[in-house]
């Protein structure tokens, strides 16, 4: 397959990126078209659709082999479930497949059209094989029913972002760095209290602690100012 485009998003690492798409909507991203793509007739008609699906790549998973069965972080890592029902990177093919909300398309010379999305949970520089419309008449199952992740889509932390510290990160990035910890980067097997984490997110270290449910935010670096 060929990739299309790229998306450009606040995270360098995998540390810290949302378990699914839509989970903090404020987390914004940019697609970028491959250059053999970069024509205004290709995403003709897109602009009238609220939200749109990405068709990706993992392609910083590291794995040497799949495995029919995954540990889901939700589950505290010990519930083996099978892969084809969870959205782990894991998976015989590298595919992840998001649902975001398209911001507005725009225009530009040199570029061709950028899709500005948010609600994203994509690695920056994340190769990109499709994009399709949200179709709500078909996509949307409002009886659709779901699994084990009925007990675990409620989980979030308490975090507290001391005022002087939020300050430092740009107010266009606050909520969104607000929404990230909510989620708790943390590998699921991790829960040391005493432990200082560090999440890369829009050119900061965002370094924190987690006792139970509580997440204390302890210093926020400028990485360009190292």
């Amino acid at each position: 397959m060929k990739i299309i485009a790229h998306i450009q998003t606040d995270f360098p690492d995998k540390f810290g990126i949302p378990r699914q798409s839509g989970l903090v909507p404020s987390l914004q991203g940019r697609v970028i078209f491959t250059p053999e793509f970069r024509t205004p007739e290709a995403v003709r008609g897109l602009e009238q659709f609220s939200h749109i699906w990405l068709l990706w790549q993992f392609s910083k998973s590291g794995k040497e082999h799949w495995s029919a069965t995954v540990r889901p972080p939700r589950l505290d890592g010990n519930t083996r479930i099978g892969v084809f029902a969870t959205r782990s990177p894991f998976r015989p093919n590298d595919i992840g497949l998001s649902s975001v909300r398209l911001e507005k398309v725009e225009f530009t010379e040199t570029l061709g059209p950028v899709l500005w999305v948010s609600g994203v949970d994509l690695l920056d520089g994340t190769p990109i094989y499709d994009i399709k419309p949200y179709i709500p008449y078909t996509d949307c199952h409002p009886e659709a029913t779901e699994g084990y992740t009925g007990k675990t889509k409620q989980y979030g932390l308490q975090v507290d972002f001391p005022p002087h510290l939020l300050e430092r990160l740009p107010l266009v990035k606050r909520e969104g760095a607000l929404g990230v910890l909510a989620q708790d980067p943390r590998p699921a097997y991790q829960h040391d209290p005493d432990r200082i984490y560090g999440v890369s997110f829009a050119g900061f270290d965002v370094r924190f602690t987690v006792d139970r449910d509580k997440l204390t935010v302890c210093d926020v670096i400028d990485q360009a100012a190292e």
